[in-house]
């Protein structure tokens, strides 16, 4: 995210993000994704990502090869409304499932699964609804050093004050600070009490 806390610019511009990332940020990204079994996206971004993921994939020579395979083959479930299908034929889509449910319900069901991490990457309506339904437990936020004064942020619509206790912070000689944040425990409970009166 940028500095005054918008993760895209008003049309969906990325070209503010830090590259190349250096290697301190890639081995914690490679950190906090190693024990995660479980992907949640929104159905806009999931349509670039899934396919950008997998040409990558199968790519030895990509510098993201890794990752790519990581995302590739991790389970990933699409919150969608108007897709009807997930296509296997699809470059990528095979380890793919719809959830078409209410999100709520939908998310709490995978919290409750057997398993290991879930980790959601977004699209920013996507991410926007989950911190505003208070399903988001843990955050980690890559702040760039950079300004851009409108664009799409993610707490916009959070309804209610979430107060969040800081893990850690790390700054990397890319230029990218991270904030590692849980949800304050007794405020999530209280919050989850008055969504349900």
């Amino acid at each position: 995210m940028t500095l005054d806390g918008f993760i895209s610019g008003v049309n969906g511009e990325m070209d503010w993000m830090t590259f190349p990332w250096t290697k301190d940020i890639e081995e914690y990204v490679g950190e906090i994704t190693g024990s995660v079994d479980t992907i949640l996206l929104g159905r806009k971004l999931a349509e670039g990502f899934i396919p950008h993921w997998s040409k990558v994939a199968v790519n030895p020579k990509d510098p993201e090869h890794s990752a790519g395979q990581k995302f590739t083959d991790t389970h990933k479930v699409v919150f969608t409304k108007t897709l009807k299908k997930s296509d296997p034929a699809v470059a990528g889509w095979t380890h793919t499932e719809l959830a078409e449910g209410d999100l709520i319900d939908e998310v709490n069901a995978w919290k409750q699964r057997d398993g290991n991490d879930i980790i959601s990457y977004g699209g920013g309506t996507f991410v926007s609804a989950l911190i505003k339904s208070g399903l988001i437990d843990e955050y980690h936020l890559f702040v760039n050093p950079v300004v851009i004064g409108t664009g799409m942020p993610i707490f916009k619509e959070i309804g209610a004050m979430q107060h969040l206790d800081l893990v850690k912070s790390q700054a990397f000689e890319c230029g990218i600070v991270l904030l590692h944040y849980v949800v304050n425990r007794e405020e999530k409970k209280e919050f989850e009490k008055k969504e349900n009166l």
